[in-house]
This record gives structure tokens, C-alpha cells and sequence, in this order.
């Protein structure tokens, strides 16, 4: 007599249910979770400079002339500005912007302290501390972020009994200096008399241009000051209207802040690496490569991408109904590879109704 086994199919699902779950939870434990930010160890100290140093960015009042100094193989070139801080409200009135430059970007410090920067800051560097150091005749603790193999990526020089912070550097992989920024003089009073702001048009007020050389048909190019931060929400909504927004560019930079300008004409898109910090903006239409004489030509993963070295380096591309301006302080290459690799298709009108009806339903289903 020979003995069957027998197996029961409810069984053998289980078995097979089971090993497959115990296959992906091995293989999740040997990679990693994807979603999960990358964590590097930092001096936890030094990390608390840097957010005492954000919190004294908001709560410190001061006056003081500042400087932003940008170097490429070639040339470097620097703008300043005379700045009057009280809580809640900062003025600026430049006193050089480099040629081509706005004078809405040329002297305003894009890389401040945040929050948000500080997380992609620890998520992508080992943050510690080093010599104390004199800046503007004051005592500063010096904080440096460093890359994987120990190198200086970046340095903040911190106010000792302000904890304002006073300097800041961003270091490429040869140990020098491609920006910096911070204060060449600065006295910490309650302004008396604030300096002039910048206005959107100039020195004689008017109407500011978009910062980006792109004339797109459609938009007309013009843009007055940026909204308010727009929230999951109203992301999720511009989405949803086909405009592109991507999570993160090329060199570990991730999406941080989106603004929307008044008018509703343009978008503005602000990554970083919690070091470099690049702006994107969006606007609809299609670009007009004639507007772009003066600029660099060149081709990058078969897009074109047009880009200029000035104060700070800007680089345009298209696609789609869309043009992009990227606009940043770090290298070059830093704006060529945003550019390039910014969508090409946006999202379909049909795939937009999915995504809308989705919304929808989990906004019904209380169980979703």
C-alpha cells in the first residue's frame, strides 16, 4: 500500500504566502527600505548650533552689510548688501548685482537655515565640529558638514553669543570654496533706520521681470512677489493641473518649498541637499531660442539646455508646453544636470482624472 499526501490547497497557499513574505523581508533587510532617508552620524551638539543658528536667524535683530561670492575654474564674482533684520521683517538694499543678475536674487541669502534644510543636511552629510575661528571680530564656533570620506562639503561659522550665523561656505571635492556668503560687518541693535528695500523693479520701482531669460508664449514672462508656501494640498492640486513638480534633481537635492506668485503664472520650486540650494522656475508656454543669444548652447542626455555663468549660474530647458529656469548658487554642472533632467512629457489629461477620482474616492470612503 503506498501512502499519498495530500495537501490541502488552503494550506499550500499558506506555505506559499509565507515563504514569499519571508523572501521579501529578507530581501528588504539586505537593501534597505528605499523610502527610508539616507542617516549619517553627527555630532549632536553640532547639530544644535546649526538649529539654535536657524532659530537666531528669526529672533535676533541686527544691521549689517552682507556678501555672497560665487567661484568658478575661471572667474568669481560677488554681490553685497546693506540688511536691517527685526523679528518678523528683513530689508535689503543691494549695492552691486552682478550684470544679468535680478536684483530680487542678486544679494538675498537663498541658502539660509531651515528646518527643512537642516533634515536633508544630516540626511546627506556628517555634521561636526571644529576650531573656533574670528568672524567680524566676533567669536564664532565653526560647524563643518562632511562628506563620506571625511571631507569638508561645507562650513558654517556660528555667532558665540548670538548664534546668529555669520558665514557660510559650500566646498567642492578639492577642498576650495565654489560659494560663500555671511556678513562683512554686522552690529546687533534694533534698526532705527532701515535701509531702503529692493524693490521687484529696481532702484526706480517699475515692474519686475521673472528671473529667468526665457520669453515663453502664453505666461508673459512677468511676475510679482511669490505667494505663500503652498501646502500638500495645493501641491497635490498643482499636480493635478499637469504642472511639473519633482521630488528630487540629480546630486541628492529634494524638493523643500513651493510657491506659486500671485498672478498664478509661474511656479516656484526650491531644492537643496541641505548645502546647495537650487530654484526652479516653471512657467507655461514654449521657449524662444532666439531670446537666447549670449547663452551656451550644449546637449545633455539628447535635451537641450542653455546656460549662463554669471553672479550665480543659470541654466534653461523645455518641454512639453513647459520652460524651466534653474537658478543656483553651486557649480555649473550642478544647474546643467537640474535642467536636463527636469520632465519632458507632463501628465496626461486622462491619468489627471484617475488621480482626481482616486482623490475623490478616499475622501468618500471613510475606511480608505
Amino acid at each position: 500500500m503506498i501512502a499519498k499526501t495530500v495537501t490541502r490547497p488552503g494550506r499550500r497557499r499558506s506555505v506559499l504566502v509565507c515563504g514569499l513574505a519571508g523572501a521579501l523581508a529578507l530581501a528588504a533587510a539586505l537593501a534597505g527600505d528605499p523610502a527610508q532617508p539616507r542617516r549619517v552620524r553627527s555630532d549632536p551638539g553640532a547639530v544644535r548650533l546649526l538649529r539654535a543658528a536657524a532659530d537666531a536667524a528669526r529672533r535676533v535683530p541686527y544691521e549689517g552689510r552682507r556678501f555672497l561670492t560665487t567661484w568658478s575654474r575661471t572667474r568669481s564674482a560677488t554681490s553685497s548688501a546693506v540688511v536691517s533684520h527685526a523679528p518678523g521683517d528683513v530689508s535689503y538694499a543691494p549695492e552691486d548685482v552682478g550684470p544679468g543678475e535680478s536684483v530680487r536674487y542678486g544679494a538675498r541669502d537663498a541658502t539660509a537655515l531651515t528646518t527643512a534644510t537642516l533634515d536633508l543636511l544630516t540626511s546627506n552629510y556628517s555634521v561636526g565640529r571644529a576650531a573656533d575661528a574670528t568672524v567680524c571680530a566676533r567669536r564664532a564656533h565653526v560647524v563643518e558638514a562632511r562628506r563620506e570620506n571625511g571631507t569638508p562639503a561645507g562650513r558654517f561659522w556660528i555667532d558665540a553669543d548670538t548664534g546668529l550665523l555669520l558665514r557660510r561656505e559650500l566646498i567642492d571635492a578639492t577642498g576650495h570654496p565654489v560659494v560663500a556668503s555671511g556678513f562683512n560687518e554686522i552690529s546687533y541693535t534694533v534698526p532705527s533706520k532701515r535701509p531702503a528695500p529692493y524693490s521687484l523693479g529696481g532702484p526706480r520701482g517699475g515692474t519686475a521681470r521673472f528671473p529667468g531669460p526665457a520669453e515663453t508664449t502664453g505666461s508673459p514672462g512677468v511676475a510679482a512677489a511669490w505667494g505663500e508656501r503652498l501646502d500638500r494640498a495645493g501641491i497635490a492640486d498643482l499636480r493635478d493641473d499637469g504642472w511639473p513638480v519633482p521630488n528630487d534633481l540629480p546630486g541628492r537635492l529634494a524638493l523643500h518649498d513651493v510657491r506659486r506668485d500671485s498672478g498664478g503664472g509661474a511656479v516656484h520650486l526650491s531644492y537643496s541637499d541641505g548645502l546647495a540650494s537650487v530654484s526652479v522656475f516653471v512657467q507655461r508656454g514654449r521657449l524662444d531660442e532666439q531670446a537666447m543669444s549670449g547663452w551656451q548652447r550644449i546637449s545633455r542626455h539628447g535635451r537641450t539646455v542653455f546656460h549662463r555663468e554669471s553672479l550665480r549660474r543659470w541654466a534653461v530647458s523645455a518641454g512639453d508646453g513647459y520652460v524651466y529656469t534653474v537658478l543656483t548658487d553651486a557649480p555649473l554642472s550642478t544647474a546643467d544636470a537640474a535642467a536636463a533632467s527636469l520632465p519632458r512629457h507632463t501628465t496626461s489629461f486622462w491619468a489627471r482624472v484617475s488621480r482626481g477620482a482616486r482623490r475623490l474616492g478616499s475622501t468618500v470612503n471613510p475606511f480608505d
